[in-house]
């Protein structure tokens, strides 16, 4: 058993990769889960990454992603619980379910425990550079049903996808090799999602990541209060968009998006697994309930990338805080920014709506969710 009277329950698929469930606490199903018989082919070679020169960035080449399942009818959803017609990914009836990617960006492969720390390799910069993409993908599936998002599910649901987060955060940071560990919600085909299961993603990263890297650069540069002083600048401020007693959600100074929503714990936490219960328990209701207001906004859904963005593994542990953001290219309701000359090539944004402006729209739609 994990926290909140949620239970973990540990099983393999049948090629050797893991799987987890993990049992709402008003869960109403058995304890038993049923055994992947499943024939299997061989796991794909762990990728390899190549460094781009000019960036210092590192690309991890995963061929093998090209083969994943592209929008398929509810029927074969590979993510649904099996049936004799689906033998999916998931052998059992579930609540929430998380599993090693078949096709992963990095991974299976790990370094050999032991092996000395490459960040300083990785920092290097040279022509023609490769590396093995060590590292782990994991699949979390917020429901077994075949639609829906974080924000569909129940508060007790969004409490064990939590759970989840933070049982697999502390797992995968305890991995050789593995960096920086980073959950994730793509939601809608705006974005460019392959499945409509409600599901997000885990990468555990063999680096630290460049946006990360940003980050560390301004905290040395701003100070090692960054995120404090960030929280009780938007507190104060016309930027807020939902508040409760351990975070607060809020439309950032400089958004790039037109909805871009952050949301900070009011304590210094690095990251999922150093979170306390009162923290889980109320990140159920306020993170649900800002999703549901998002899409309140408008007529339909609206495409959302939600990113958690947690301290590293090894570095930055006292100053980086765990944060979400979550981005949008909706613009207006039949209107999406598209990343053109500007942003794409160069990197520099042009916000196309004012953040006060849009946390007006999104308090309007909390208030209408």
């Amino acid at each position: 058993m994990t926290t909140g009277g949620i239970v973990k329950r540990e099983s393999r698929l049948a090629d050797g990769r893991e799987l987890f469930y993990f049992d709402d606490a008003d869960t109403t199903l058995p304890p038993e889960r049923a055994i992947d018989t499943r024939d299997l082919d061989t796991r794909p070679a762990t990728a390899t990454m190549r460094q781009d020169v000019l960036t210092g960035d590192w690309i991890s080449i995963a061929a093998a992603r090209q083969n994943r399942v592209f929008l398929p009818p509810a029927h074969l959803d590979p993510l649904a619980p099996a049936t004799p017609d689906n033998p999916s990914e998931i052998p059992s009836r579930y609540d929430v379910a998380v599993f090693e990617n078949k096709s992963p960006s990095f991974g299976p492969s790990l370094p050999e425990p032991g092996t000395p720390s490459a960040l300083d390799d990785l920092r290097e910069v040279g022509f023609e550079r490769t590396r093995v993409s060590f590292g782990r993908c994991e699949v979390v599936c917020f429901s077994p049903e075949h639609e829906g998002s974080f924000g569909t599910q129940t508060v007790s649901r969004a409490r064990t996808v939590i759970e989840a987060w933070a049982d697999r955060t502390a797992a995968l940071s305890a991995l050789p090799g593995v960096e920086q560990v980073f959950p994730f919600e793509n939601r809608g085909e705006a974005i460019g999602v392959t499945l409509h299961h409600p599901h997000g993603q885990i990468y555990s990263y063999p680096y630290i990541t460049p946006r990360t890297e940003r980050l560390l650069a301004s905290i040395e540069s701003v100070g090692r209060d960054l995120f404090e002083r960030i929280l009780e600048t938007e507190r104060a401020g016309d930027r807020v968009v939902l508040s409760g007693e351990h975070w607060t959600a809020f439309v950032p100074f400089a958004a790039r998006w037109p909805i871009e929503v952050h949301m900070l714990p009011h304590r210094h936490v690095p990251d999922f697994a150093a979170t306390n219960e009162a923290e889980r328990d109320e990140l159920a209701v306020l993170y649900r309930r800002l999703l549901r207001g998002i899409d309140a906004m408008y007529d339909t859904p609206t495409p959302y990338i939600a990113a958690w963005h947690q301290a590293p593994v090894n570095v930055g542990r006292d100053t980086v805080r765990l944060m979400l953001q979550v981005t949008s290219p909706r613009r207006a309701e039949n209107k999406l920014k598209y990343l053109a000359g500007s942003e794409a090539a160069m990197g520099a944004w042009i916000g196309d709506v004012p953040p006060e402006q849009s946390a007006a729209l999104v308090r309007e739609g909390i208030e209408k969710a």
